[in-house]
Parts: C-alpha cells; sequence; structure tokens
C-alpha cells in the first residue's frame, strides 16, 4: 500500500515538473495564407529536410552499404538539426 502511494507522488511530481517550463505568452507561430502554424512545424521541416540530405550526402560516400544503424543515423540527424533550428530561431 505504502509503495503505491509513494508511486503516485512520484509521478505527480514528474508532471507538474514537467510542467515547470510552459509559458503563459504562448507558443511561437507564424501567419501563412490567414492561419497561424506552429513553429515547431518549420523546425520538424527542416529536421525532415536535413535527415534526408544527411541521407543523400551517406549514399554519395558510398557508406549505405552496412543498413545496421542507417534508420538511427539519418533520424538522430534530423532531430539534431530540427532541435538546432529551433535554438537559433527561437532560443531566448
Amino acid at each position: 500500500m505504502q509503495n503505491s502511494r509513494a508511486a503516485k507522488t512520484l509521478a505527480t511530481f514528474g508532471l507538474l515538473l514537467a510542467l515547470a517550463g510552459c509559458g503563459v505568452r504562448g507558443a511561437p507561430s507564424f501567419i501563412l495564407f490567414g492561419a497561424y502554424f506552429p513553429a515547431w512545424m518549420f523546425c520538424a521541416l527542416v529536421g525532415i529536410l536535413g535527415a534526408i540530405g544527411v541521407r543523400v550526402v551517406v549514399v554519395a560516400a558510398e557508406l549505405s552499404d552496412d543498413p545496421a544503424f542507417q534508420l538511427f543515423v539519418c533520424v538522430s540527424a534530423g532531430l539534431i538539426i530540427a532541435a538546432v533550428a529551433w535554438l537559433l530561431w527561437f532560443g531566448r
């Protein structure tokens, strides 16, 4: 019984800690074609294009013969590129 209560308390504290970074001023967004688009969509698009670019470079360098970690490398590169784009455009 005590472990269950401690687990619930820890989970509640973790959720509250995760919400601590939320601000009141709203999410950054762009006005395109009369509608607001969240900025994370643009950063995700930049990350996807970056991952495709990394894949093209890997194939051009003939490093695609070893398929063990290709998906991991491309996804990781896309995430890094998207995070850097977010930090450069919206980092405060």
